[in-house]
Formats: C-alpha cells, sequence, structure tokens
C-alpha cells in the first residue's frame, strides 16, 4: 500500500511537469506592470499557435531572473536600468550593446526597448511635501525625521538607497523596507512619509502623491525590454517574431493608462493586455472570464492538490521515522533535532532554496509543506509510543506477539490519539502555508490573496483568506471524525474523562 501510493505520488508530479514540458512558459514579476507585460507578450506568443503558459506574479527580480536562467520560465520583461545595476552590477556595462553581450554569453537575449522607460522616482503625500516646503529630492536632507518606507530591491541596489544616502547627504533616521503596494497605502494613511514610485505607477495618476524631483540625476534610464531564452529561437520561431512586434509600442501614456486601469478594478491584467493587442494589433485575444464560484473551484483544487500531495508524502515518511524515533532513543533525538531545524527555516526562504533544485511551480510547494509536515508528525509518533505503559507492552511479549505484530496490533492503537494529532496539527499548518505556494507559481488561494494586497483589493484578498480558513476547519473536523472512527473506545473514553 506505501509504495503504490508512493508511485502514485511520484506519477502526479511527473504528469504535471509533461503537461508544461512543450508549452512556451511567459513569467513576470510580482508587480502589477510586469504582470499586464507579461499578458501582452503571452497574447502576441498565442497568435502565433504556440501553446503558453503564463507564470504571473512569481515574486521578486532575482526570483524571476534564476528561473529564465534555469530554464524555468522562457521569457519575461525586464528593464535596463535593472539589469545593468543589479542583476549584471558586477560587469559595469556601459551600454545596451555591451549588455546584449552580456546576456549573449549567457544563453539569452533582449528585444530592442518597448518603447517606455520605468525609472525609480521618490514621492510623497502633496500636502505633507508642501507644508514642508519639499519639492526636490534634495529637500529631503533637511528633515532627517522624515520616515521612509522603500522596496526590499531599492534598499539593496547599489544604484538605490545607498547610492541616494551617499549622493544626497541622507541621514534618515527610520527607513523600512516595505512591499510596495503596502508603502503606498501607508502613505496615503500617514504611516510613512516618503516612497520611492516607478515612473509609470498608476499612483502617479493620484492627485495626492506628488514626486519629488531628482535634482542631481541620480536614478538612471529604466527601458522596458523583453528578455528570453536563446533556444526558443529553434523550438519556438514564429513565437519569437510575433512577439518581438511589442518593440517600441508602447509609451509611456499607454502603459500608465493600463496600470491605473489594473489598479482602480476597472480591467484585469488579462483584459487590459488583451484590449492592447487588439488596438495595436488587430489580435484577439479575450481574457477568459471566470464567475466566482468558477475561480474558487479552481483555486480550491490547486490547494488541494498541494496539501493532499505534501501530507501524504509527510505520513509515508514520518510514520516510520516516529517509530524509529521512540524505538531508538538515541536516534530519535538525531532525528527530532533535524525535523525542529526544518521547522524553523522562514517558510518563504525554504521555497525559494526549493527552486534551483525543482523549479517553480508546485513542486517546490509540495517539497516545502513536505518538509514542513514531519515534525509535528514525527514527534507525536514517538510521544504517543514512548508512553505506552510498560505493562502493556509486556502482556504483548508474554502472550508470544513478535514486535512487528506488537507494532500494529498493540503500540500504534495505543499510541493512535496523539498520532492523530500530530496528523491535525501537520494538516492545519499546510492549508495555511501553502497559500504561499502562489509566490512561485504554484496556484491555491494564495492568488487571490497576493492579487489583492498587490491592488488592494479587500473582496480578492478574502477571496483567498476564508475558503483557505474553511479548509483548514474542515480538516480539523475530518481529523475528529478520524478519531471517533479509529480511536479505540476505551481511549477515547479515557481522553475526555
Amino acid at each position: 500500500m506505501r509504495r503504490a501510493l508512493a508511485m502514485l505520488l511520484a506519477l502526479l508530479l511527473l504528469g504535471a511537469c509533461a503537461r508544461e514540458g512543450d508549452a512556451l512558459r511567459i513569467g513576470s514579476k510580482s508587480f502589477t506592470e510586469s504582470v499586464i507585460l507579461s499578458d501582452i507578450v503571452a497574447d502576441l506568443a498565442a497568435a502565433s499557435g504556440a501553446r503558453v503558459l503564463r507564470r504571473p506574479a512569481l515574486g521578486g527580480t532575482r526570483l524571476v531572473w534564476n528561473a529564465l536562467l534555469s530554464g524555468e520560465i522562457d521569457a519575461y520583461p525586464e528593464y535596463t536600468g535593472t539589469l545593468r545595476q543589479e542583476i549584471l552590477a558586477e560587469l559595469r556595462l556601459a551600454n545596451d550593446r555591451q549588455l546584449a553581450d552580456a546576456l549573449g554569453e549567457l544563453g539569452l537575449r533582449m528585444s530592442l526597448p518597448l518603447g517606455f522607460g520605468n525609472g525609480y522616482a521618490l514621492g510623497m503625500r502633496r500636502d505633507r511635501a508642501e507644508a514642508l516646503g519639499v519639492e526636490t529630492i534634495s529637500d529631503l536632507a533637511r528633515h532627517p525625521s522624515l520616515v521612509f518606507g522603500l522596496s526590499e530591491e531599492l534598499l539593496a541596489r547599489a544604484d538605490g538607497w545607498p547610492a541616494l544616502r551617499t549622493a544626497y547627504g541622507f541621514t534618515a533616521e527610520d527607513v523600512r523596507g516595505l512591499d510596495h503596494d503596502i508603502a503606498y497605502k501607508g502613505l496615503i494613511e500617514g504611516a510613512i512619509d516618503v516612497i520611492d514610485l516607478y515612473a509609470t505607477d498608476p499612483q502617479l495618476a493620484d492627485r495626492r502623491i506628488l514626486a519629488l524631483v531628482d535634482d542631481r540625476k541620480l536614478f538612471a534610464e529604466n527601458r522596458a525590454v523583453l528578455l528570453y531564452r536563446v533556444d526558443l529561437e529553434q523550438r519556438a520561431p514564429q513565437a519569437v517574431m510575433s512577439m518581438l512586434r511589442l518593440e517600441g509600442r508602447i509609451d509611456a501614456p499607454a502603459m500608465i493608462a493600463m496600470n491605473v486601469a489594473v489598479r482602480a478594478g476597472l480591467r484585469t491584467e488579462r483584459e487590459a493586455a488583451a484590449n492592447f493587442v487588439a488596438a495595436q494589433f488587430g489580435v484577439e485575444a479575450p481574457a477568459p472570464s471566470q464567475s466566482l464560484a468558477e475561480r474558487l473551484w479552481r483555486r480550491t483544487r490547486e490547494h488541494l492538490f498541494l496539501v493532499g500531495v505534501s501530507l501524504a508524502a509527510a505520513i509515508l515518511v514520518a510514520l516510520p521515522l516516529g517509530v524509529a524515533a521512540a524505538k531508538r532513543p538515541r536516534l530519535g533525538h538525531a532525528i527530532l533535532g533535524l525535523a525542529s531545524v526544518l521547522q524553523t527555516i522562514p517558510s518563504l526562504a525554504l521555497l525559494v532554496f526549493m527552486i534551483p533544485l525543482l523549479g517553480i511551480g508546485a513542486s517546490p510547494a509540495i517539497a516545502a509543506l513536505f518538509l514542513y509536515s514531519l515534525l509535528p508528525i514525527v514527534r507525536n509518533v514517538a510521544t504517543g509510543l514512548a508512553t505506552i505503559p510498560r505493562a502493556i507492552e509486556n502482556s504483548a511479549i508474554a502472550i508470544g506477539l513478535t514486535p512487528w505484530r506488537r507494532l500494529l496490533l498493540v503500540e500504534l492503537p495505543m499510541a493512535s490519539p496523539a498520532i492523530l494529532a500530530g496528523l491535525k496539527t501537520a494538516a492545519v499548518i499546510n492549508v495555511g502555508t501553502a497559500t504561499l505556494g502562489a509566490l512561485i507559481g504554484a496556484g491555491g488561494y494564495g492568488q487571490p490573496i497576493f492579487t489583492g494586497v498587490r491592488l488592494d483589493n479587500f473582496a480578492l484578498i478574502l477571496e483567498g483568506a476564508i475558503p483557505a480558513a474553511l479548509m483548514a476547519l474542515a480538516a480539523q473536523g475530518l481529523f475528529d471524525l478520524a478519531e471517533s472512527r479509529i480511536v479505540p473506545r476505551g481511549l477515547r473514553l479515557k481522553a475526555s474523562g
């Protein structure tokens, strides 16, 4: 039975990989503009007859870049300034020609600019800036008590906060790393004074926001381009030609208008992209329209797959490990110690660690969830077996039961309340943690949650959060029901007494 279940899990994962194998995979970073651009590119590729797999909102720059290098995605939109100043900063590339040559050595191609730039800027709430007499970035140096809420990428980039601090002489006392969209909300609410903006941000259409003049011209030009793998020119030449039709076709006002429409909830990213390709290229790419019930059903299937496969695999591994930990105390200390260490690794970090090994999508998410499930199961199995009264074990030995039969007929049934408690804990943890899988393209309930955070759409957040909570409650109820059927009646009465 255990071998059959393991084979089934392997076939499910292999089947998922096979379904994606011949598709052209278009990725994006986890901000609105990048998602819109990736959908435009995907629509153009699909118009050539290619089968396209969309991988939107995969995370930050490094995660998506590494996914491209490893072949997990085939193309994604990027910016020349980010490539020169962050990704390939150590090469000190002076111009786009040198940049293209460096990318070629990595097996990548870069399109010509798509038509607009998206450089950094700093912004304040207009009334706050006017009250302080701030118009330029230099003016900020006169107010060291201002609270900065900057994206993690700007804080880390060599041409970001370190360069700003040096060039403008900042001595700010409170500089916080925040998600871009959350920082904007904090700015409007007055919790933050200064945030970083992009030249095409929809927030710049908000009259309450003032973009400060970069009077020392620190921020470099950051033109949008398309990156793709060289082997795509052989695998899907027509798709490449179709995607490159985008070169020079998106100006800044058009990009801002699409960003604003999505941010305001007038269109989804797919709809904004479909409208653009229809207007610019005459390509009909209708965005799929799904009802709330259809979206919930699809996300529920994805979430159940992540939780079910990872939990089943954890049970297969953790049960024998728990038995070994109970029977051999010295080995048990090592097993429980290792499982405890795995549990302390932050979930986002563990997901990122899995990407070089398993790529993006469901596989790394399942692997991370599997590792997080081990500790509660192993610990409860070992504890349950270790607390069986010695008299019962002696009785089983006295009637001639072999060690294997003692385990199956006496010890595991006696330990079943503790074992089921561990399984219940692992299941509930899995349901909640699986929402993070959306950050690496695994889908599930995390997808609407993170999209809702990005678009400041509370209804979307609830669309993922409420079903996730209900699934966790359902998992707990199922294990309570299993306990009433599996745990011997005498043990249940003893526990309730």
